[in-house]
């Protein structure tokens, strides 16, 4: 073939026509480049079988010659191709569909790789074996075989893709063909990653790792190319991040007079509780980033109950006092009144007014005073839901906006929150604990400040994990907890019963147990599907100790904060995840009395189910429970793919490669560079990517 360039079109291939080549383009395979990047999914081992009996039920792999060919008839006709192997054993391979294809493929004398597993009817057969014919230009020591006789890859594929010959057969033809072409031209396919990072990774280069990725000559060899393509994306990932980084710090916004706030000490003072020392120092951190002349971007993570929010309101103020306005954004209603009820009770003698709180559904006449005052500068602290990301909402000086349980918000959103500015800071908070390797890649753009440690005085929440047997004894505590003057939640899967699902409803158990179990008692309903003013009201009573047992959904999973409640009890918990079973545990413990958390399940619970719950009964640290989340999930169930904005990495896996991840953050920050050949592998390899390099 004439010269010819990765960067060519895959038309360029035998097979590959003018149709096959949209269907690859609906993948996202243009070129040879793109071609060699899709990776197998999987492997199969069928290396040439080295035993010298073959037995019955044996998955074998085994060079033969074939001797004759016959179509045998019967209830179904099927053609029979008897071979023979260097062991001088005879094989009859059986073809059911096919046979007239088959019949003409296989001759007399030829030689071919076989591959199926071995059955004995009247000798040693195959039924619709794989195999694989050897050229005359084959010297029987090395093989060049794609489809057995070696370890082969397998290829992601699907119906559209196999009606069009692309299933992993046809994947193998292809890529094969490029290397061969790469190898007959000697063709330079250059490096993009750094020569210090190779030598100090001891990293395969880049031509031999996509010949062993795709046809490995060993597992070893196997391994060392997918590790090298793991980093390779890694390393580009990172790159990405630092280049948004360099972005934001060039961009010069005017210096806030962010002086001490005379509003947050006394805040801090008029705490019920001293702040931890962790507390202190993400402030103290926090405050530093606010004083630069580029805007901030900080993602503060806490454990449930470590008092996040409180921080967050503290840095808060600092933009407050100088009538700079702030946004506070929150995934539900229930955490946004919430939010704006401790503020105004914590603010009570603040030497400002302007905390407004901003909803769906409100009258129309209310949100156009609301926003009027917001446009003119009147309100310097807006706390609200979905609401706030329309386009009607304007700002006079927007200078901070805060995320709470920002994963809950998609990256649009939030960018549409920071575009309501002149390039304001962002604080991010999360009460969702996150494993360290899924920081460094998700927000790899963000500094990022983690408070552990809970406020002084909380004592540990005991977890128990009981069966269907014990629900009486579990009732029983709950009375005893509230003769002694504490509150109760009691968290059902649903809202209301399901015919396809054997599960309780909260509407159904708050009717039954408040006529039975609980009559003497005073419950209250919680769910999603209540009108907001009327969630309101329930809360408030709840918060108020006017409610006993409160039986409700997880819509009380983030931020719903009763310091008198102890008792959890969580129904049908194998049902939830880890991260939510930890989230609505912190809806406890959070006053000086013993709490309690209760998983009710039947007998029998999934095995996946027992390791969440026995976690949870044995760790109460967030960040151990999200390393063991993630192991069971992945990242991407851990926080919600789309949501979440994870890069779409090929090969690279967040939680298996957490070392190569933490080793690529430090070459880019060591010897990273953008050039141009960066920028086109980034533009090429990721979704911002594409935005950012588009040009």
């Amino acid at each position: 073939m004439s010269k010819f360039n990765l960067s060519d079109g895959v038309e360029i291939l035998k097979g590959i026509g003018s149709h096959k080549k949209e269907v690859l383009k609906s993948i996202g395979i243009s070129t040879l480049s793109e071609l060699l990047y899709y990776f197998p999914r999987r492997y199969l081992d069928r290396n040439l079988t080295s035993s010298v009996v073959l037995k019955n039920g044996e998955v074998v792999s085994v060079l033969a010659s074939v001797l004759d060919t016959y179509l045998a008839h019967g209830k179904t006709s099927r053609l029979v191709v008897g071979v023979r192997t260097p062991n001088n054993e005879r094989i009859s391979l059986v073809f059911f569909k096919g046979v007239p294809y088959f019949k003409n493929v296989f001759k007399a004398g030829m030689d071919i790789v076989v591959t199926g597993k071995l059955e004995y009817f009247r000798g040693l057969q195959i039924v619709h074996p794989d195999y694989e014919i050897i050229s005359s230009t084959d010297d029987g020591d090395g093989l060049d075989l794609i489809h057995t006789g070696r370890i082969i890859p397998l290829y992601p594929s699907s119906e559209s893709l196999k009606k069009e010959g692309l299933d992993s057969r046809g994947f193998r033809r292809a890529i094969k063909q490029i290397l061969d072409m790469v190898k007959e031209n000697k063709l330079d396919i250059g490096e993009v990653l750094p020569g210090k990072s190779i030598q100090k990774r001891k990293l395969s280069d880049r031509y031999t790792s996509f010949f062993e990725i795709h046809f490995p000559s060993d597992h070893d060899s196997m391994q060392e190319a997918k590790r090298r393509f793991a980093y390779e994306e890694i390393y580009f990932f990172h790159l990405l991040m630092a280049f948004k980084v360099s972005q934001r710090e060039k961009i010069k916004r005017k210096l806030w007079p962010l002086k001490e706030s005379q509003t947050a000490n006394k805040l801090v003072q008029s705490l019920p509780f001293q702040l931890t020392k962790e507390q202190e120092n993400s402030i103290q951190k926090i405050r530093m980033l606010q004083q630069l002349d580029v805007p901030m971007a900080v993602l503060l993570q806490g454990d449930v109950g470590s008092g996040k929010t409180v921080t967050g309101l503290i840095l808060a103020l600092y933009y407050i006092e100088n009538n700079i306005q702030v946004c506070m954004v929150a995934p539900t209603e229930i955490l946004a009144r919430q939010h704006y009820h401790t503020i105004q009770t914590l603010l009570g003698y603040a030497p400002f007014i302007g905390v407004e709180l901003f909803l769906g559904g409100e009258k129309v006449k209310v949100r156009r005073e609301k926003l009027a005052r917001l446009k003119n500068g009147e309100t310097l602290f807006v706390i609200g839901t979905h609401s706030l990301f329309q386009d009607d909402v304007l700002f006079s000086d927007l200078g901070l906006v805060i995320i709470d349980e920002q994963h809950k918000f998609g990256v649009d959103q939030r960018e549409s929150l920071r575009s309501k500015g002149k390039n304001p800071d962002i604080l991010a908070m999360t009460a969702t604990p996150i494993p360290r390797s899924l920081c460094l890649t998700l927000y790899g753009d963000l500094n990022l400040v983690t408070i552990k440690a809970k406020p002084k005085g909380r004592k540990p929440i005991v977890t128990k994990w009981f069966f269907e047997d014990k629900r009486q004894s579990v009732y029983n505590s709950i009375k005893k907890y509230i003769g002694q003057g504490r509150q109760c939640y009691i968290v059902y899967p649903l809202v209301e019963e399901s015919e396809k699902l054997d599960l309780k409803s909260c509407i159904d158990a708050y009717e039954s147990l408040s006529m039975s179990e609980f009559k003497d008692y005073t419950m209250g309903l919680l769910h999603g599907k209540m009108k907001a003013n009327e969630k309101d009201a329930v809360m408030h009573s709840f918060k108020e100790g006017k409610i006993n047992i409160l039986v409700t959904t997880t819509v009380v999973e983030v931020g719903i904060d009763v310091p008198n409640a102890t008792v959890l009890v969580i129904e049908h918990a194998d049902r939830f995840g880890i991260s939510q079973l930890h989230q609505l545990r912190g809806r406890v413990g959070r006053g000086e009395h013993e709490s309690f958390c209760i998983f009710l399940t039947p007998f029998k619970v999934s095995e996946e189910a027992k390791v969440r719950l026995e976690s949870l009964v044995e760790y109460s640290d967030g960040f151990q429970l999200a390393e063991i989340d993630m192991r069971l999930r992945g990242p991407g169930e851990l926080l919600g793919v789309r949501q979440s904005g994870l890069p779409d990495f090929k090969i690279a896996d967040m939680q298996k490669d957490s070392e190569l991840i933490q080793q690529a953050l430090e070459d880019v920050q060591e010897f990273g560079e953008l050039g141009d050949l960066e920028k086109i592998e980034i533009k090429n390899r990721f979704w911002e990517g594409r935005i950012l390099f588009s040009n």
